[in-house]
């Protein structure tokens, strides 16, 4: 059985944000084993799993990323919609839009410390859709 919905998130500010929580209480109760395919409907914004208990990790992970993919390269030639737009697209393909997640006993089978990841890449980025697709 195949089930599908749309999660919409709202505003976040540029960054990676832990939206764990926000997802898990927007899905219908999930089947007893199975999968959870999230896909971020956007070009500019991604989604990814990682460290869910210390905050300095997204904080370096917004360094990291800002210092190997940075603004205003000479070289862009994508520039109409603002000098973080190329940026947060070339962001988007090296992170991705896609995360797939085992269910486990109607629980998202997660590792102890992983999250999942709103990966924000432009300043004003606007609310972001998700389509959670479950799988049992």
């Amino acid at each position: 059985m195949t089930e599908q919905i749309e999660i919409t998130l709202p505003q976040y500010r540029r960054g990676f944000h832990l939206v764990t929580r926000e997802i898990i209480n927007k899905l219908p109760p999930l089947p007893a084993k199975g999968l959870l395919h999230l896909l971020l409907q956007h070009t500019s914004a991604g989604l990814t799993l990682n460290e869910n208990a210390d905050p300095s990790v997204r904080h370096d992970f917004e360094s990291f990323i800002n210092k190997i993919i940075g603004e205003n390269q000479p070289y862009f030639t994508h520039t109409l919609e603002g000098a973080d737009d190329m940026p947060a697209h070339l962001k988007s393909s090296i992170i991705g839009q896609s995360v797939t997640i085992p269910i486990t006993n109607g629980q998202l089978n997660l590792g102890t410390w992983q999250g999942i990841y709103l990966c924000e890449f432009r300043n004003h980025g606007g609310c972001r859709t998700i389509i959670a697709t479950i799988i049992s």
